[in-house]
């Protein structure tokens, strides 16, 4: 069993798509498919951390959690600028673009978005 994060979707289909092209610029891909959802992990083997995304257990609507974000670790500056132009191609919207960010710390690069449910996503280098 791996730590994990799942975020909700109304519409798996679209999110599958959004997350299979913006995960792979980091190297992560889909390792497991169910009803509803689908999970990611860094290679694609489950073992370390996992993303779910997946329409909710309850039968409720997905809704974004205000103040919820999930970041990832990017290996560069340009792994950070390719998943927010893969995310923005595929239907994610901007909430900080690439760009240091000084205040929290001196080489803090990141870039902020929204996946196509609106669950707030960060990508992060800071070498």
């Amino acid at each position: 069993m791996s730590a994990y994060v799942t975020v909700g979707t109304n519409d798996p289909e679209k999110s599958n798509a959004f997350y299979d092209a913006v995960l792979a610029t980091i190297g992560w891909k889909s390792h497991a498919d169910f009803p509803g959802g689908r999970a990611y992990s860094e290679g694609g083997d489950g073992k370390r951390f996992v993303l779910w995304v997946a329409k909710p257990f309850n039968k409720e609507a997905a809704t974004a959690g205000n103040g919820s974000m999930v970041g990832f670790i990017a290996k560069s500056r340009e792994e950070v600028d390719a998943f927010y132009a893969v995310a923005m191609a595929n239907g994610g919207s901007d909430e900080g673009a690439p760009g240091l960010r000084p205040h929290y710390g001196p080489h803090w690069y990141a870039a902020y978005l929204r996946d196509t449910a609106g669950n707030k996503l960060a990508i992060v280098f800071n070498n």
